[in-house]
Parts: C-alpha cells; structure tokens; sequence
C-alpha cells in the first residue's frame, strides 16, 4: 500500500493520535516537516492520502509553500486521492479549493462541544458518536476560520464558529483538533498566554490551562471516540494498490 503524507508545519503540532491511528491499522505513513524546509511534493500519485496537520501560521502569510500545498490539494481532490486537514490543514484545504480564510469572531482554545449537521453527510462520518442531542467534544486553538468551498457540505458547527468540519467526498476538513494527546496540550498551554495577551475578560470560547487539564481527564476518551469514527470512514477511501 502507499503511504499516507502527513504535513507538519509547526514543530509542536505533529500528527498526534492521527499517526497512532494509522500505525494500529498498519497504513504506512511519511511526515513531511515544512517547518524545517523540507519540500513539498511536485504530485500527489505516490500517495494514498494526504493530510494536513495545524500551525502557528495563517494560510493568507505570503509564505511560498503554500501555493504549492495548495495546488497538491487540488491535484489530490481532483485525482481522488483522500485529503483530510486539521486546524491550519482545514483552511488549506478550503483556500485550495476556492474558499476564503478570515478571521473569526472570537478566539476559540480549549475544550468544546460541536453541533453536527442534520442530514445524511454527517450521519456517514459521525452516527455511532454522537450523544443525543448531536453534538461531540472536540479540542479547539484557532483565531481564524474558513468559508466552505464550493461543493462541501458542513458537517459541524459550534456557537462560536460556524465551520468546524466540512467534506467534498472523501476529503475532509476540520476546524477543531480531534488529533490531540494530552501531551500536546500541555505543549501548547506553554503558549498561553502570548495567545490570549490582550483579551481580557477572556470570553466564554477560550479555557485557561487549568480549566483544559481539570477537563481532558473526561474528555479526551469521548474525543478519542470521535477521532476513531472520523478516521476510519476516511481511510475507506484510501488506494490500496
């Protein structure tokens, strides 16, 4: 089988459970590290999926990698060749395929609840996850959101933003992070505070630190659950040749 590409572009927002996912189905797998130069890919064939990991950076930054990731998304959605995004990975997607990232009306960092979309789209990703009301807990570090682009379908939203999770097919972008390890937010609660500085009072989407570690005990296995959900439609898609 070909390998998975995964794209890293910050240091500290790796693959996470994603690449744990993958190693429990033996899907093989290659992590591109942008954030350290390494290239982007001229095509999207040797790959059996492409997926898009989050970052400190805005896809709107004039960096020159991001044309390039872009039109490998394209190459990839066009092929049909599985592209899912989290976080940053999200809004490449939808900048790629004709949307626009802007910012959002709050900040959204922490833990929090989704609403899925009525309709079969989402019943296909989500069904066996979701409680009674429709809504699943997801982790959320974000200032900027998507539009969806044309011919997506969203998937889920929340009070603070509209677009949490799209799809086009087999392609997937997301908003939230479903990909986080414990370890990684206490990674990223070392940036807390250079994010929030200057918000004040904090609103109701943003947690402190302490509020994330007293919550992930509970809700990080009702994440784990999503994640698994999400992740196993996803790889039905991929080549197996």
């Amino acid at each position: 089988m070909k390998s998975i590409v995964i794209f890293r572009h910050t240091r500290t927002e790796g693959p996470g459970y994603f690449a744990t996912f993958l190693d429990r189905h033996s899907i093989p797998w290659r992590l591109i590290k942008v954030d350290e130069g390494e290239p982007i890919p001229d095509s999207a064939a040797p790959f059996s999926g492409l997926c898009l990991m989050g970052g400190t950076i805005s896809v709107n930054d004039p960096l020159p990698w991001i044309e390039r990731i872009c039109a490998l998304i394209r190459e990839a959605v066009a092929d049909g060749v599985p592209v899912i995004g989290h976080c940053l990975g999200g809004q490449l997607m939808s900048k790629a395929l004709g949307g626009r990232v802007t910012k959002n009306q709050v900040k959204e960092i922490g833990w929090g609840q989704v609403q899925a979309e009525p309709g079969e789209a989402a019943r296909r990703w989500f069904a066996p996850t979701l409680d009674e009301s429709g809504c699943a807990t997801v982790f959320q570090w974000h200032g900027e959101t998507f539009s969806l682009p044309p011919g997506a379908a969203r998937l889920l939203g929340s009070p603070f933003c509209a677009n949490q999770m799209f799809a086009i097919g087999p392609h997937l972008g997301m908003q939230c992070h479903v990909e986080m390890t414990e370890a990684m937010i206490e990674t990223w609660n070392l940036g807390w505070e250079n994010e929030t500085r200057g918000i004040d009072p904090l609103p109701d989407s943003v947690q402190t630190p302490d509020e994330m570690r007293r919550q992930t005990p509970d809700r990080l296995p009702a994440m784990r659950r999503l994640a698994d959900q999400i992740y196993s439609v996803w790889i039905r898609g991929l080549a197996r040749d």
